[in-house]
């Protein structure tokens, strides 16, 4: 049955290898379920309500993910995005949380029509294939330093931006952190190198243990008010029934509050940075797992953001900002994850993860940092695909890879890609390459960097 619904023959994969691959996605993103009530809940919602949203609305786009698509992706209520929902328009712009949710619902509308329409397939396909490999790469760099933030081993510098951490200076807590994570990454190397399978998620697990033993002999010390959480799951009351407190608030927004324009812009900013974020990702991880055609494009592409499209607005009803597909996805991919089946075990586990939260949210960020870490050094092997012969397709491959750990999002990265090229190849009289759709895409980026 497995076989039919999955054709798992056909995508050289086996059950176990999906399952290790699911696993490891799901425990790559379970800090998801932790961060986005901490961050939304400043938006005045119930924190068990978010987590609730959370966990259904992954289930959800994951599992139609699997099921439309059949790919190995994971989705999961954004990062950043939801900064935007509860920082700026639930903050700076003092929308209630309700008007916000209804924005992210509106969002998700129309991106099912820009799916069902081909707008979607459109636009992936009208990137040129060495700029895809640049965003592949770019997105390797990117999950690497998110790794390096949540191990804690690159931290704030007032001098230079960013700074490796001072492992004496406060050793038992970030410290010892940013060490375990250290010896993580190295750890899943050695394994990876032995062709060790689930070598990722032992990693993991491993680093995870690690830590709990350093806890109980007291190296690890536990201090909430600065982050550092105990390491040792533990059980406490949650009541599913809190649900209700975010469900379908979306439509009894007070209407009579909202200022036509700012919501257009809402909208908008929301619209804007999902639909690159979401091909972005789809680009970096296809690429990672040999999925894209000879001519850069994606079989069931329009499948794939379908269910991307149908999550945003699944999770705006349950309670949650915008659902979009995780670049955590490669880790499931670098475990050799081919297909839905993969993204049906994460699916499952974001389920699960309602009853068994506590078990989950104990998952440190030193424990999976490796897993990004790692995966970012698989990603980044297609540099080695870009032709540098050819310096008006690589210039802009570079600056795109560049530019998405330096400005730390999947989406600018695309836009000085996407402008560079066009710029450059226009100038340089190789215009005739340039396809209609990359011009239009241009000047909305750069419509975007002056009016948003």
């Amino acid at each position: 049955m497995l076989e039919k619904w999955f054709k798992l023959k056909e995508n050289n994969t086996d059950v176990r290898t999906e399952v290790v691959a699911g696993l490891t996605t799901f425990m790559t993103m379970a800090y998801i379920l932790a961060v986005n009530p901490s961050i939304l809940s400043a938006s005045g919602m119930d924190t068990g309500a978010i987590l609730m949203a959370t966990a259904l609305a992954s289930f959800i786009g994951t599992l139609a993910m699997a099921l439309l698509a059949n790919y190995p992706f994971a989705l999961a209520p954004g990062l950043g995005l939801n900064a935007y929902f509860a920082y700026t328009v639930c903050g700076e712009m003092g929308y209630s949380w309700q008007i916000a949710l209804l924005a992210v619902f509106v969002e998700g509308l129309i991106f099912i029509v820009l799916s069902v329409t081909n707008v979607r397939e459109a636009i992936f396909n009208a990137i040129p294939l060495q700029l895809k490999k640049g965003v592949s790469v770019g997105i390797g760099l990117f999950i690497a330093f998110i790794g390096f933030q949540n191990a804690g081993i690159v931290v704030n510098s007032d001098t230079t931006l960013v700074t490796v951490i001072d492992f004496t200076a406060d050793f038992h807590t970030a410290g010892i952190s940013a060490l375990l994570a250290i010896i993580g990454t190295l750890l899943i190397a050695i394994l990876h190198i032995k062709g060790v399978k689930g070598s990722i998620l032992i990693g993991i697990f491993a680093t995870w243990l690690l830590g709990i033993v350093c806890e109980l002999t007291g190296i690890y010390t536990v201090v909430p008010e600065a982050g550092y959480y105990s390491l040792i799951p533990a059980w406490s009351s949650f009541s599913v029934t809190s649900i209700g407190l975010t469900f379908g608030q979306c439509f009894k927004a007070d209407f009579g509050a909202i200022r036509i324009m700012d919501f257009i812009v809402i909208i908008l900013a929301f619209l804007f940075v999902d639909v690159f974020d979401t091909l972005g990702t789809l680009i970096g991880c296809a690429n990672k797992a040999n999925m894209l055609d000879k001519e850069g494009k994606l079989p069931r592409i329009k499948q794939a953001l379908l269910a991307d499209a149908v999550a945003t607005s699944a999770g705006a009803v349950l309670g949650t900002s915008t659902t979009t597909t995780f670049v955590e996805s490669s880790s499931g991919v670098a475990e050799g994850g081919r297909t839905g089946l993969a993204s049906v075990v994460t699916g499952v586990l974001f389920l699960l993860s309602i009853f068994l939260a506590p078990i989950f949210t104990a998952i440190p960020g030193f424990a999976t940092a490796p897993a990004l870490l790692f995966v970012g050094f698989l990603m980044i092997t297609a540099v080695a695909q870009i032709d540098f012969d050819d310096l008006s397709e690589a210039i802009p491959a570079y600056l795109c890879l560049l530019a998405m750990p330096l400005l730390y999002s999947i989406s600018e990265g695309i836009a000085v890609g996407v402008i560079s090229y066009v710029l450059i190849n226009a100038v340089c009289g190789k215009a005739k390459k340039i396809t209609p759709l990359m011009y239009i895409l241009a000047v909305l980026f750069i419509c975007k960097y002056i009016f948003l």
